[in-house]
């Protein structure tokens, strides 16, 4: 955002050095960038009088010129200077601008020297416009008026003395892209008064020619407020001096009068507006979606296809304008303009941002718009355009024509003054808190405050805690050591969650993995693999292309950067993040997830081979080794209702009846294709929040439970289908005695043609370990052959396996 100083002063009365408000304004948050200062660049050139010229004897387009010149300035002593000088109108009693010896000339870039011209010593330069960099202009040197002051500087008598600052503007503070907001937070600092803005209604003297007319669909959201008037009989001529040196000074070049009023009044008040010539609007105006595929020639020169949905102004002979973006020239303003429609409107920011941002068009207005201007200001915008233009170009104007109403944008929050002092730490009294809300537009009821239009960033009692330690100044905060700590052990700082994710974290760390942390945002495709990518989770307004969705799964983060590392030569790889997946764009609809990702071998090469491919066990036992740190008990289920971004033979999820804690297997090799991966590759996901919490508060383990009596173990071969799983035969073991079996361990398994072979088509041997630990009393061969007859009573009922002869 960029203004003159002498622009703040037309809203802002005040006596404050330029140091000083600069130093303010950083300190509100309105962060100084740039301060430029035509007397660093201008004013060494002073205001002279050509006291004699003649013909230079040595060349026909050359004089020599006396020139008076008064260093001191006005009233002391003249010193006379001889220039040579190359301009066409350099002649006797010309008042005009001297550059002595020394100085740099911005126009040429050169800085001035002595020299000798053609044999005659020339010492200094009469300047030209284009030589101050005022204009184009070099056909001769500047001609003042005889009663101009010889030896001031002449930025002061032209008044171009007025100092350009360029401030850095943060997004939520859309009022600050006007001079008036600015001058608006330096008031409420104590640095000046607000002079108040009147708006005084312009009654039209007959009724609209054009009127405008909102689509329904957009009514709600795109465009709530459109309002125009026509203006007959306007002269659209250059603008006045003063309205172009304020344009120009802060890099805006002067058009006409017109366009350059709707530019003032987005910088000065935050206000854009937009105006068409009447002539060459055929019909009424109508403010809709476009269809798609309608192309404008718009004010920057450029041809644009309008995509479906964006929103556009239209007559009866098609597009005009992009609403809220830029304006088409077919329907500009020119010279020969003498009847205008000017309008006024409020734009969704979400639906200017979407439409600018594909059409790629950066413009004063969709800058201003997508970040929100003061919908309540809209009428009154229009109201002051109209009687500068009145003013400025003539004419008639007619009544306001609008279709639409102001947005509703009012709000309360409670104000407490001690929420100053707890959530800053400043001791600020309640009545300055007051004034200070006051002084920026809030309005105070009782105990209840009401933002004011131009303010759509407060949105809480925090932000208004903000506004009064902004004003007040942060510098004043003083640093002050923390209370000591009350007798006792302190409360846990830590909820249950932030534990259990910090347990996960840790433990994984401990296995080897390397933590990532990736965007919650993926693109549509990389969603799509893993049940996302839906319009609940799109973003209305994406960084990029390639975030346009939240994630629904931790593991496309992971893979993207398991296929980043792989491209630079990294192959081996134990990739790990603990963070948030999303179901959807609700409250509730997400959920902390801790997922780890293997690629490549198990360990380097070495001269034992013991070097070999990850596979699934190695992300089950680490899944389950955090399961186990998180407290899961050890009596979870195996099944293989898994997602499809999974391995169908190759995967399995741990749970506890319907609830799924974990997930682990291979990852489908589709989906590693997709995500240029070399696979293969296996990962877990594990839900700390499906982990049940444990019964008892105490974070001991309990007593160790160690029997001194001796165990014993039995080895079992069963023959089963090639399809029975080996969990079903340990499950079903396990459940023969749950007392006093310990573990149950698969050991070999025999299976292919060989073993078809000799125990029948379809079949294979499976054999297990039975580890038998007796509490109470050792256990004797009728024990043990009584248990050992349930294992293969057990085993037989669940998969129809006979025990291996």
């Amino acid at each position: 955002m960029k203004f003159t100083l002498s622009w703040l002063k037309d809203h802002l009365e005040t006596d404050s050095p330029l140091d000083v408000l600069l130093e303010a304004l950083t300190d509100l948050g309105l962060e100084v960038e740039e301060v430029e200062d035509p007397a660093a660049r201008l004013g060494a050139f002073r205001i002279c009088k050509v006291i004699e010229a003649v013909q230079h004897p040595n060349a026909d387009r050359l004089r020599v010129c006396r020139v008076a010149t008064y260093p001191g300035g006005p009233g002391t002593a003249m010193e006379e200077v001889q220039v040579v000088c190359g301009a066409p109108n350099a002649r006797t009693g010309l008042v005009g601008v001297f550059a002595p010896t020394g100085t740099h000339v911005p126009g040429t870039g050169v800085d001035l020297k002595p020299g000798n011209i053609r044999g005659v010593d020339s010492n200094g330069m009469l300047c030209s416009e284009r030589e101050l960099e005022l204009s184009d202009d070099h056909n001769g040197i500047i001609d003042l008026p005889e009663d101009a002051p010889l030896g001031a500087r002449f930025i002061d008598w032209k008044g171009l003395n007025d100092p350009m600052i360029y401030i850095k503007v943060t997004p939520n503070r859309p009022d600050a892209l006007g001079v008036r907001g600015i001058a608006r937070d330096l008031a409420a600092r104590g640095l000046g008064v607000l002079k108040p803005l009147v708006v005084e209604p312009v009654t039209g003297t007959y009724p609209s020619s054009v009127t405008v007319s909102i689509d329904p669909a957009l009514k709600e959201t795109g465009c709530p407020l459109f309002a125009g008037r026509v203006i007959r009989g306007v002269t659209n001529g250059p603008s006045p001096d003063w309205l172009q040196q304020r344009l120009k000074a802060i890099g805006l070049r002067p058009i006409s009068t017109l366009v350059d009023i709707t530019n003032y009044f987005t910088f000065d008040l935050n206000r854009p507006l937009h105006v068409f010539d009447l002539a060459r609007v055929k019909g009424n105006l109508r403010i809709h979606p476009a269809a798609g595929g309608e192309e404008i020639l718009a004010l920057d020169g450029k041809t644009y296809t309008i995509q479906a949905g964006m929103m556009v102004i239209s007559d009866d002979a098609g597009v005009e304008s992009i609403a809220g973006i830029m304006g088409g020239e077919p329907s500009g303003c020119t010279e020969g303009t003498t009847d205008v429609f000017l309008e006024s409107a409020y734009w969704d920011p979400i639906t200017v941002a979407t439409a600018g941002r594909a059409l790629r068009i950066n413009s004063d207005a969709r800058y201003r718009f997508e970040r929100g201007v003061d919908p309540a200001f809209t009428i009154p915008g229009l109201e002051l355009a109209t009687r500068m233009v009145l003013d400025l170009c003539g004419g008639e104007a007619s009544d306001i024509t609008l279709d639409g109403a102001v947005p509703d944008t009012g709000r309360a929050y409670r104000f407490d003054p001690a929420r100053v002092i707890g959530l800053v730490g400043m001791d600020i009294p309640a009545a300055t808190q007051r004034a200070t809300l006051e002084a920026l537009g809030f309005t105070l009821t009782g105990d209840m405050v009401a933002p004011p239009s131009w303010r759509p960033d407060v949105l809480g009692e925090a932000d208004l805690v903000e506004e009064v330690a902004r004003i007040a100044s942060l510098t004043k905060l003083e640093g002050k050591p923390l209370a000591r700590p009350r007798a006792g052990v302190p409360a846990p700082i830590l909820t249950p969650a932030q534990q259990r994710e910090r347990t996960a974290r840790r433990t994984l760390a401990a296995l080897g993995y390397n933590e990532c942390v990736t965007y919650s945002f993926i693109d549509a495709r990389s969603a799509a693999l893993f049940g996302g990518g839906t319009d609940a989770v799109r973003l209305e307004n994406p960084i990029s292309s390639e975030m346009s969705h939240m994630r629904p799964d931790l593991l496309p983060g992971l893979l993207a950067a398991a296929a980043r590392n792989q491209a630079r030569g990294f192959m081996d790889l134990a990739l790990f993040e603990v963070g948030p997946a999303f179901a959807g764009g609700e409250p509730g609809e997400q959920a902390t997830q801790a997922a780890a990702l293997l690629v490549g071998q198990s360990a380097p090469r070495d001269p034992w081979a013991s070097r070999r491919p990850v596979d699934v066990f190695d992300a089950k036992a680490d899944a389950e080794a955090v399961l186990a740190a998180l407290g899961a008990p050890a009596r979870a289920q195996i099944n293989r209702k898994v997602p499809g971004w999974w391995h169908p033979g190759r995967s399995g999820a741990i749970a506890l009846g319907p609830n799924t804690m974990a997930v682990f297997g291979e990852v489908h090799p589709k989906v590693l294709r997709e995500m240029g991966v070399k696979g293969p590759a296996v990962a877990f996901a594990v839900w700390p929040a499906n982990v049940p919490q444990p019964k008892t508060k105490s974070a001991s383990r309990g007593a160790l439970a160690i029997s001194d009596l001796q165990a014993v173990e039995r080895d079992f071969a069963f023959v089963v289908d090639t399809t029975a799983e080996a969990l079903t035969i340990v499950n079903a073991a396990q459940g023969a005695d749950k007392a006093l079996i310990e573990s149950v361990r698969v050991f070999d398994q025999f299976a292919g043609d060989k073993a078809e072979a000799q125990m029948g088509t379809g079949k294979k041997s499976v054999a297990i370990t039975v580890r038998l630990q007796p509490t109470e009393r050792t256990l004797t061969d009728k024990d043990i052959e009584a248990v050992s007859a349930k294992i293969v009573e057990k085993v037989a009922k669940a998969t129809g396996g006979t025990l291996r002869g």
